[in-house]
This record gives C-alpha cells, sequence and structure tokens, in this order.
C-alpha cells in the first residue's frame, strides 16, 4: 500500500530561508469540538511565495496517512499557548463532541523546477473525528513549551483523525505537475 509520510522541518518553517530546502507542512484551520482553534502563528513564510506570510494553527513536524478512503490522518506538530489551552481545556471536560474540521498543506521542494509546491492538500476544509487508540482519543497536548523553537512560544500536540462518512479529496504531489487525486471518506450504505 502506497503511504504519504513526511517528517517536517519545524525550525525551517518557524525561519524560513530561501537556501534551504526540507519540508515544511502547517495546519491552516482547525475546529475540534465546535471549538474553533485560532490561527494565531502569523509569522511563517509561505513556502511557494517567500516573501508572503501564511497564518496558521499549528507548524507540523510529522504527518501520515496511508492513504485509504477510511485511514486516519495523522499529525504532530506546534501550536501556541492560547491554542495549547484551549486543547488542554477540551481534553479536562468531556469532549462529547469528537467532530473535526481541518485544513492544511505540506509542501516540499522540487529541485528541478527550483521551487517548492504543495505535496498534500485539500481544496475544501476535511471532515473528521478523533480517532481512537484502545479506547482513548488520539489527542494530546504538552504542558511545557518546545525548546526547538523558543520564540514565539509553542507547545506540541498530537491528532489522529478519521474520516466523517462522506466522500472528500485529497491530492498528492510527486512534483508541481504530478498530482493524484485520493479519497478520503465514504458514503455511509
Amino acid at each position: 500500500m502506497i503511504r504519504f509520510s513526511r517528517t517536517l522541518d519545524v525550525y525551517h518553517a518557524f525561519n524560513f530561508k530561501k537556501d534551504k530546502q526540507s519540508h515544511i507542512g502547517v495546519l491552516l484551520s482547525m475546529k475540534i469540538g465546535g471549538k474553533e482553534l485560532k490561527a494565531d502563528l502569523e509569522t511563517i513564510k509561505n513556502p511557494e511565495q517567500p516573501t508572503k506570510d501564511l497564518k496558521v494553527v499549528a507548524v507540523l513536524s510529522k504527518f501520515h496517512w496511508d492513504t485509504g478512503n477510511t485511514d486516519p490522518i495523522q499529525m504532530l506538530g506546534q501550536l501556541s499557548l492560547q491554542n495549547r489551552q484551549t486543547l488542554a481545556m477540551l481534553l479536562l471536560g468531556d469532549l462529547t463532541n469528537t467532530e473535526v474540521v481541518f485544513s492544511y498543506a505540506i509542501y516540499q521542494y522540487d529541485a528541478q523546477e527550483k521551487t517548492y509546491f504543495k505535496s498534500c492538500f485539500h481544496k475544501d476544509k476535511l471532515a473528521g473525528i478523533v480517532a481512537k487508540e484502545n479506547d482513548v482519543l488520539t489527542l494530546r497536548v504538552a504542558d511545557d513549551a518546545s525548546e526547538l523553537v523558543s520564540s514565539p512560544p509553542n507547545f506540541t500536540f498530537q491528532l489522529s483523525v478519521k474520516p466523517q462518512p462522506k466522500p472528500q479529496q485529497v491530492t498528492i504531489a510527486s512534483a508541481p505537475q504530478m498530482k493524484v487525486e485520493k479519497k478520503w471518506g465514504s458514503k455511509n450504505g
């Protein structure tokens, strides 16, 4: 089975330099249990247009999807203090609503074209639910700030999301002009 799995460069995302080429991933938006996380990391450069900033919820350090239409999307990354507090509050509550609506982009460098391109992304926001592992939700957030990037203060989170029972599309690319559409989620019945 084909899988899309990337280790992403958090330091480079926070400290982008045009002469360095590494994989970068960002969480552009996220709502969990009806609670919207803020896109409050505002100085992350857009790898495709390095003179422009992206406003993101989190910078990702790992992204994994086995590419099956019912396989979970797994993310590990860094988010702000305010978003850490929001996730911690959700985890301290009962979190009976585990619906997740999110958007992300994974960037890769093409040495032939000498440019970054999106290697995993989607057109519409994705809808899922927090996955469980041994009856435990796969949503975690660190109590202590990361030391990899000291400013702005950021905290590690982990999340695994299963698709809602509706067809959704994810695009995977191996080069700027080489893309394939994959289904994530399937219709009930």
